[in-house]
């Protein structure tokens, strides 16, 4: 009897050391990702400072091209975090992550405008976000491998899920950063350099950060894959990746059209409403805030789901949902000033995309061995996200000044689509799960 009361005791103990271990974790995420979003919150305030003067389309278009750059840094920081997780450790990677973020952040708040320095001032944007395209394309590798790997057994849906969850928490703290400066200072004084704050506020959080991950432990499966003499040579190589192309393709096309879905149903959605719908602004951070805190609470419920009726039946809902809908919601929101319609709109869209978003993470861990999983999660899907994710914002604007902003509803649902015919294809990743293995 008393073995059985240790044995229960020692498995409470472990499940607390995983949960301490997932909120330690899951707060760096946020703090990079408040980072990264910061920007999209705040580029209706700065696109002005950076960049001549114009109309606002332009402007726009022209901080959504700094955007898309970011994102083509992606793939590098997948690689390079990716191969610094295999071979010296998630722990490791996730600290050199969100210190190359701050880095972008405090380089966006300091630097002068255009009326200033000239054409250095969008020089210097454009460097800063190439520095966090690197450390945001490192943070997915590495978390989404720390999440999955540090879960527990039959959870893992649901403990890898608060990858999404502090990744839109990231986005819901720009917003409410935005709302409150919002409230404080007139549309001048954010426009002048309140929009400042927000950046300053996400490099000293990477402060805190910096401490939480240092105190996180290393994922098992790391530990035992570091003791294979062997298997040293391998991990995070390009060549073993090569290893694995079926399971590199499978993560490009189980990305593309949740990338682009994403990306337009969060980033892009607040633009759309004021450019398109002439929504004014204070209403549609309102919108986007309360879209998205419902979105985050999903996530874990969709995650649990998950490990339950397995991982294809979510990501099949996503593909159908999202081929059929996309287009019918975007073309009614694009009429409506009414904020109750557009908040449902917005609710609709994301509880679609939840069923891509809530087990992305876990799905593709499923798919490679501990030695290559970090790059073999990172790259691919970086890679992806880049060519696809980055520039959706970029093409929905770039088809709007020219007269046919339409064409990016059916480009939206067409690229989900594509992801849906290899939802239809694939295999149930939860089944025999190398994560669930001694590899």
């Amino acid at each position: 009897m008393s073995l059985d009361v240790n044995a229960d005791v020692s498995g409470k103990r472990s499940e607390r050391r995983v949960i301490g271990n997932v909120l330690r974790g899951s707060m760096g995420n946020l703090i990079e990702w408040y980072d990264w979003y910061a920007y999209t919150a705040f580029t209706i305030y700065f696109a002005k400072v950076f960049f001549p003067a114009g109309d606002q389309t332009a402007q726009l278009l022209n901080t959504a091209g700094v955007f898309a750059v970011g994102f083509l840094m992606r793939p590098i920081g997948g690689w390079l975090m990716g191969r610094y997780a295999d071979r010296f450790g998630r722990r490791a990677a996730l600290t050199l992550s969100v210190t190359l973020m701050a880095a972008g952040s405090l380089i966006i708040a300091f630097t002068p405008g255009y009326a200033t320095i000239g054409v250095a001032a969008p020089v210097v944007l454009v460097l800063a976000r190439l520095l966090q395209g690197i450390s945001v394309g490192g943070e997915y590798a590495t978390s989404a491998t720390y999440l999955s790997e540090v879960a527990t057994e039959g959870k893992r849906g649901y403990y890898s899920s608060f990858q999404y969850v502090t990744l839109t928490g990231g986005q819901l703290l720009a917003l409410g950063v935005q709302i409150v400066l919002q409230q404080l200072l007139s549309k001048e004084e954010m426009g002048s350099w309140g929009w400042r704050i927000a950046f300053v506020i996400g490099a000293l959080g990477a402060a805190v950060v910096m401490y939480l991950r240092a105190t996180m432990d290393e994922s098992e499966n790391y530990l035992r894959e570091l003791n294979k003499d062997a298997a040293r040579g391998n991990r995070g190589t390009l060549r073993t990746l090569l290893q694995y192309p079926k399971e590199c393709l499978l993560v490009c096309g189980l990305t593309l059209g949740g990338t682009v879905a994403f990306y337009t149903y969060t980033t892009y959605l607040q633009k759309f409403m004021v450019n398109t719908s002439k929504i004014n602004e204070v209403t549609a951070s309102w919108i986007n805030f309360f879209a998205l805190l419902v979105f985050v609470v999903l996530q874990p419920i969709a995650g649990r789901f998950s490990d339950r009726v397995g991982r294809r039946p979510l990501l099949l809902f996503f593909g159908v949902a999202g081929t059929l809908l996309t287009v019918p919601l975007l073309t009614v929101l694009s009429g409506t000033q009414q904020p109750v319609i557009a908040f449902l709109i917005m609710l609709g869209s994301l509880v679609i995309v939840t069923g891509y978003t809530s087990i992305n993470a876990i799905v593709k861990a499923e798919l490679f061995p501990t030695k290559i999983r970090a790059l073999g999660v990172g790259l691919p899907y970086a890679l992806t996200v880049a060519i696809f994710g980055g520039t959706a914002e970029y093409i929905a604007l770039w088809l709007k000044q020219a007269g046919h902003e339409t064409v990016f509803f059916y480009y939206v649902a067409g690229c989900i689509l594509v992801s849906l015919i290899v939802y239809l294809t694939m295999r149930e990743t939860s089944k025999d799960s190398v994560l669930d293995t001694k590899d």
